[in-house]
């Protein structure tokens, strides 16, 4: 009777503050974040970029992927069914398929926050009831467990903690939406049985356990959500527990899978560089990254400082991309999968990529702009979302890519595995990363305002309208009207405002030198400084406008000296968009290893709105080079060259006009 009367008490205190707090990232009442997130909903994208991606997400990107996962191809929702005792049958897809289904639900949930269609809460309704069937009576649930009858946490790698961390997160965005519990009931119980079982500390093997560890991210939500502590210091548990325990092969971690690979082999607090798997890493320090959002301890936030620094500066692609190995070795010699190698060693035929990672390059990044209020987080979210994030699905919507090369050749060059290839499957049995992607889509208008100190900062452009709640209490609405990204001027204006004046801050790119601000027409006194947020205060009238104008140049880029797999090649970028050569577009039989950039190729810049889903191209002379080379090495002769046009697409849009060759960076001929 006791256990009813807390668990009621519960429901009430959620039902209470979820009426209160419905950010994304619930962090409205974290101590230490300087950017705090908009309510769910607040935001909706109204013209442009964005709000044709959302509107395929709804039409097409969640309802095909929920025909996927709730029939028998991915066979999620019977994996719970079974679970729960309604369907005979075996457990089908990977280890983490329940994780993904929850992503899945997650992603349905951001799509309702905006059109409001109740038949979603409906059919999401059903299916909670299915997995609260499955749940156990103690709290454990993991369908590949429960089904085959496996030993719980018996191997790290039956990813107990990452569908959990899903489960929790999609949860609590499921009660903030609806105000509902149903589901949160399960998150609940989940999360309780995990605190009796490594709480206050495990033994054993259980003292190393977790491989990818979203439940940190997923306990720190459900602490912000029911406010009990519990959640909160489980969540730090996880944490320390990781880089105590001797690095060894047990029952639980073959040698595959242990040491630099789980980031186990130091201590996060004293971790330099970015190691192993770069979707386990990512996760950890998003998780961590939310945990000192509650607790302020310094030494969390030096070692992410370190790793994001380490990440970007070092290991990170021009198109915001990470993990640049299938299979490698990490710095400290262990074996690594999907992870990241050693500083500047940046292949691009065989760069790894997968779209998970770059997705959760972007949650890191969101998640260190809250903590910091810096403009670089949110450029890096940025370059992320328009480049390797995207390039993960197609323009429709239907068909995915796991990984994300720079380079694609038919010449010698054949994977032959089932993560890597040159055109996106409707299905892909490692099914993680599409319901990642598109969850990110689905939400994303959640990242493009934050609430500040006083007022609110500009993250992210496209037309869109903001209807929110300072956190002093007073309204603000505003609209925005852009082209972004193929036109650099975006134009804020005031509908709505409180009386007293405040700020707006507005983010000028890194990339957006010589950019101008005006407030009615007028330029701003203030330094307009590239790679920083301008704080404009004043009082604000009605119909006031802000006008951010930045120059849309193409430029060229060029890698670190230390890079050499690019040396003496150039990528090409116009605003946060990379570009690629795309063999449709070049003469038939071209092999994209014989394009050279010259320097006289005079780009430019051309809009296509009926090409690709709408996209700015960059059109100029390139140079083919036409002698035949044979064999390892070949005795050098004055090339044969051919001059001819062609046009680059966005590195998101290639591969969406059949089987192609691609390269994002292309060899110089100096003039």
């Amino acid at each position: 009777m006791k256990k009813m009367i807390f668990r009621v008490s519960v429901a009430l205190i959620v039902s209470s503050l979820s009426a209160q707090q419905k950010g994304i990232i619930n962090n409205t009442k974290s101590p230490n974040v300087k950017f705090k997130s908009i309510d769910i909903g607040d935001c909706q994208w109204t013209q442009g970029f964005w709000a044709e991606k959302f509107k395929i997400a709804q039409e097409t990107m969640v309802p095909h992927m929920g025909h996927l996962l709730t029939g028998d191809i991915g066979h999620a929702l019977n994996n719970f069914k079974i679970a729960a005792g309604l369907k005979e049958g075996k457990h089908q897809g990977m280890k983490w398929h329940d994780g993904d289904f929850y992503k899945w639900m997650e992603a349905a949930m951001y799509i309702y926050a905006n059109n409001k269609d109740p038949k979603i809460v409906k059919e999401l309704d059903d299916y909670i009831q299915i997995i609260g069937k499955a749940q156990a009576p103690d709290g454990y649930l993991q369908t590949q467990v429960q089904i085959t009858d496996l030993k719980r946490f018996g191997n790290r790698q039956y990813h107990e903690m990452y569908n959990s961390g899903h489960l929790f997160t999609a949860a609590c965005i499921h009660n903030r939406i609806t105000g509902k519990t149903n589901f949160l009931d399960i998150a609940i119980k989940q999360a309780d049985f995990l605190c009796r079982t490594f709480m206050p500390q495990p033994k054993g093997d259980l003292k190393r356990f977790g491989f990818n560890q979203t439940q940190i991210m997923g306990l720190v939500e459900l602490y912000r959500t029911t406010k009990n502590e519990q959640y909160l210091k489980l969540a730090e548990l996880f944490i320390n527990l990781r880089g105590q325990s001797k690095v060894k092969p047990t029952a639980v971690s073959s040698y595959k899978f242990i040491g630099d690979m789980v980031q186990e082999r130091t201590p996060l607090r004293k971790a330099k560089t970015a190691e192993g798997h770069a979707v386990l890493a990512l996760y950890f320090y998003a998780g961590a990254a939310d945990v000192y959002a509650e607790t302020g301890e310094k030494a969390l936030l030096d070692a992410l400082d370190r790793l994001w620094t380490n990440v970007v500066d070092k290991k990170m692609y021009v198109t915001g991309a990470v993990g640049q190995t299938h299979h490698g070795v990490s710095s400290h010699v262990d074996m690594v999968h999907e992870g990241f190698i050693n500083e500047y060693m940046m292949p691009n035929l065989t760069a790894y990529n997968e779209t998970c990672a770059n997705v959760c390059n972007s949650m890191f990044s969101y998640r260190m702009l809250g903590l910091h209020g810096e403009a670089k987080y949110a450029d890096v979210m940025e370059l992320v979302l328009f480049n390797s994030a995207l390039s993960g699905i197609s323009i429709e919507g239907k068909d995915y890519f796991y990984a994300n090369p720079l380079r694609v050749s038919h010449k010698g060059h054949d994977p032959g595995n089932d993560t890597e290839f040159d055109m996106r499957r409707p299905y892909i049995p490692c099914f993680c990363c599409p319901p990642n992607l598109v969850r990110t889509i689905a939400k994303l208008s959640g990242w493009a305002y934050s609430l500040t100190t006083n007022g609110v900062a500009v993250n992210l452009y496209g037309g869109n309208k903001l209807t929110t709640t300072l956190l002093d209490g007073s309204k603000l609405e505003l609209v925005q009207q852009s082209g972004y990204p193929w036109n650099g001027k975006v134009t804020l204006i005031i509908k709505k405002a409180k009386k007293e004046a405040f700020d707006i801050k507005i983010r000028v790119p890194e990339w957006a030198k010589g950019s101008q601000i005006q407030i009615n027409g007028k330029a701003v006194s203030l330094p307009v400084k590239a790679g920083s947020y301008v704080t404009l205060h004043q009082k604000w009238s009605k119909n006031d406008k802000i006008t951010l104008q930045m120059p849309m140049e193409i430029k060229l880029l060029e890698g670190n000296p230390l890079i050499e797999e690019v040396r003496n090649q150039i990528a090409i970028k116009r605003g946060p968009v990379v570009y690629c050569v795309e063999s449709p577009d070049l003469p038939v039989n071209t092999d994209v290893l014989d394009v050279y950039y010259a320097t006289d190729a005079n780009l430019t810049a051309v809009h296509q709105p009926e090409f690709l889903g709408g996209v700015t191209t960059i059109q100029g002379n390139f140079k083919l080079r036409k002698d035949t080379r044979q064999g390892m090495y070949t005795e050098v002769k004055q090339p044969r060259w051919e001059t001819t046009k062609v046009q680059m697409v966005p590195y998101f849009a290639w591969a969406n006009r059949g089987k192609a060759e691609m390269s994002v960076w292309l060899p110089v001929l100096w003039k």
